[in-house]
C-alpha cells in the first residue's frame, strides 16, 4: 500500500511516499481503508523529534492519528462493526496510509450526508477542545478566553464552551474576525496590548484561558487572571516554567461522544471548518501549511 513515511527526525522535507506493507488488524482491531486524515500539528512536532520525551516514535513511521474509513477488516472479538461500516476516529497506525489498524471502541459511525473531509477534522479537536474545557471547569456564565480560536481546536472549543453557556472571547488573526463572531464568539485580534483590549471587553475578568496558539500569549494570561489557575495551553512548550498546565495527557478517546458530535456536524449543529485539503502524495506541503499556523479551521489529506 501506499503511505507517507519518514526515516529520520526533521523537517517536512524527511517525509516521502512509500509502498509498505498492509497491516494485518489484531484482537480489538479493525483495518480501516482511509479516506480523509485530519493533519494535527503535534504530527509536525513528532516528525521534527521535539515529541521525542512525551511520544517516542520507532522510525521509520508512518504520521497521523486520526481517520475517516471504510473498515476492511475485523480483527477477533469485534462484534460491533463489520466490514464496509463507514467510521471516523482515532488509528493504532499511522494514518497517512492507504490503510490504518485502529481500535474498534474508539471508532464512531459516519452519519450519513457527513463529507469524509469534515469527519476527518473532528476526532482530535473535539477531543482536545472537552479536556481542556473539562479542565479548566468551564461552566455557564463564566468568561472564557481563547487564544487561536480559528484554528482547527479553537474552532471547535469555541463551539462547545458557547454550548455549556461561557462567554467566549477569541483571539485570531484581522481576517478571522467575523469568523469567530459567526461561532459565537466575541472576537479579538492578537498582538500589542492585548490586556488592556481584553479588559475592556472583560473589565469584570476572565475567568478561565485556553491557550491553543502558543505564540507567547502566557504571560498576558496570568495577568489577566492575576494567577496561574484556570489557565491550560495545548501549544506553549514554556508552560511548566511559568506553572501552568500542558494538556499533554492521554486521550480519551470517546466513541459514544465522537457519534454525538459527528451527528452535530451531520445535522449542521456543529461547525467543522476546513482550512485546506491536499491529496495524500502532498502530506509535505500539508504538513508546512500546518507548521505555520495562522490556518483557519482543519487541514485534510485524502486518500484514495
Amino acid at each position: 500500500m501506499k503511505a507517507i513515511v519518514f526515516d529520520a527526525f526533521g523537517g517536512t522535507e524527511v517525509l516521502h511516499e512509500a509502498e509498505i506493507a498492509i497491516p494485518q488488524p489484531g484482537p480489538g482491531q479493525v483495518r480501516v481503508r482511509v479516506q480523509a486524515v485530519g493533519v494535527n500539528p503535534v504530527d509536525g512536532k513528532i516528525r521534527s523529534g521535539v515529541m521525542e520525551a512525551i511520544f517516542p516514535t520507532t522510525l521509520p513511521a508512518v504520521p497521523g492519528g486520526e481517520l475517516a474509513g471504510v473498515v476492511d477488516a475485523v480483527g477477533e472479538g469485534v462484534d460491533d462493526l463489520k466490514v464496509g461500516d463507514e467510521v471516523l476516529g482515532w488509528s493504532d497506525t499511522g494514518s497517512y496510509a492507504q490503510y490504518a489498524l485502529a481500535p474498534a471502541a474508539v471508532l464512531a459511525p459516519k452519519p450519513v450526508g457527513l463529507e469524509w473531509t469534515n469527519a476527518a477534522a473532528l476526532p482530535v479537536a473535539s477531543d482536545g477542545a472537552e479536556r481542556v474545557l473539562d479542565l479548566l471547569d468551564v461552566t455557564s456564565g463564566e468568561a472564557l478566553l481563547i487564544h487561536g480560536a480559528s484554528g482547527a481546536l479553537g474552532t471547535i472549543a469555541v463551539q462547545l464552551a458557547v454550548a455549556r453557556g461561557a462567554r467566549v472571547i477569541g483571539t485570531a488573526g484581522p481576517a478571522n474576525q467575523e469568523y469567530l463572531t459567526s461561532l459565537g464568539a466575541t472576537a479579538l485580534v492578537y498582538g500589542d496590548d492585548l490586556v488592556h483590549r481584553v479588559r475592556e471587553l472583560a473589565p469584570e475578568g476572565v475567568d478561565a484561558v485556553f491557550d491553543a496558539a502558543g505564540k507567547g500569549a502566557l504571560e498576558d494570561s496570568i495577568i489577566l487572571r492575576g494567577t496561574t489557575d484556570r489557565i491550560v495551553t495545548t501549544a506553549d512548550f514554556r508552560a511548566r516554567e511559568l506553572g501552568i498546565i500542558f494538556a499533554e495527557g492521554p486521550q480519551r478517546r470517546s466513541a459514544a461522544r465522537l457519534a454525538e458530535l459527528a451527528q452535530e456536524v451531520a445535522d449542521g449543529k456543529l461547525v467543522t471548518t476546513l482550512s485546506a485539503t491536499y491529496p495524500l502524495a502532498e502530506a509535505a506541503k500539508a504538513q508546512q501549511a500546518s507548521d505555520a499556523g495562522h490556518s483557519r479551521g482543519k487541514i485534510v489529506l485524502t486518500v484514495n
